[in-house]
């Protein structure tokens, strides 16, 4: 028997109509729309995705939205200085800045020169300090994307084996804070797991499995647990098609939970952005 699908974008329509009303009466306390502005300097295919449907969700919700090209070759200088005016903007209420940059650029200072108060990706040292302290008023929409996701399992994650295979900081390492808060035993794995070849260990034990390394079909099911829940945080453009980390035909087999790419976290991301939005003008 194969896993139950988890599908993102329907858990994203029942939090986007709530959403919407929330904006709608945001809106008229502010006497204008909210907006959001995303700075882009490099794409790669996962961002172009992403910006795409920031901007569907945000038509969608009546809220203001416009992405700022810079050049690739512009200097952490003038970096630092439009983020420092989009900061001092009164009618702009979050910024994002589209990760990946360019490698002459570096991304913990662009983000240490973003207002806390207009991080939408909940990544400041101050935002990321209160998830530690238990306080996160924003997190990191993919990583709400997750507890959402797995929120709608209904499973205890209380004392349960949660393996996350990958360490960033906008997954990996805010995801793991989070979980432990629910009393999850947690397991981040990375790259130094896999050269210790301890990798297969790991997963053959996970109850509960996210993934986000960013390498198409990583993990085949045949490393799985029976009945483990599978979350793929994964997008990788693979012959022309989206893919997850996860090797879905095979995972899906062993599964009790799945979601799929496209149509997974992915689908449910945007909708976490715009909430974070709302929240911070709030």
């Amino acid at each position: 028997m194969e896993g139950k699908i988890l599908r993102g974008k329907d858990i994203a329509v029942k939090i986007e109509e709530e959403l919407k009303k929330q904006v709608e009466a945001q809106k008229r306390k502010l006497g204008r729309a909210l907006q959001l502005t995303t700075v882009v300097i490099a794409e790669d295919s996962a961002s172009k995705i992403y910006l795409a449907s920031q901007a569907k969700v945000a038509a969608r919700l009546g809220i203001g939205f416009d992405f700022q090209k810079l050049p690739g070759d512009i200097s952490q200088n003038n970096l630092d200085k439009k983020i420092q005016n989009l900061n001092q903007a009164g009618t702009v209420d979050g910024i994002l800045i589209q990760m990946p940059l360019p490698m002459h650029l570096d991304p913990k200072r662009a983000i240490n020169f973003l207002s806390p108060d207009k991080d939408v990706e909940g990544l400041h040292p101050q935002n990321l300090g209160k998830l530690f302290f238990l306080e996160p008023k924003i997190i990191s929409p993919t990583v709400a994307s997750v507890m959402a996701i797995l929120e709608e399992t209904k499973i205890d994650l209380q004392g349960k084996e949660v393996v996350i295979v990958g360490h960033s900081e906008i997954v990996g390492k805010p995801l793991s804070l989070l979980l432990l808060n629910k009393l999850a035993t947690t397991t981040v794995c990375h790259i130094g797991t896999s050269r210790a070849g301890h990798l297969e260990m790991h997963l053959k034990r996970a109850e509960i499995l996210i993934v986000a390394v960013g390498k198409p079909r990583f993990i085949k099911g045949s490393s799985l647990k029976k009945g483990v829940v599978v979350v793929d945080v994964g997008i990788n453009r693979e012959n022309g098609k989206l893919v997850g980390d996860v090797d879905f035909e095979t995972a899906k087999k062993k599964a009790s939970f799945i979601t799929p790419v496209p149509g997974g976290v992915g689908a449910l991301t945007p909708v976490m952005l715009m909430r974070n939005l709302l929240r911070l003008t709030q």
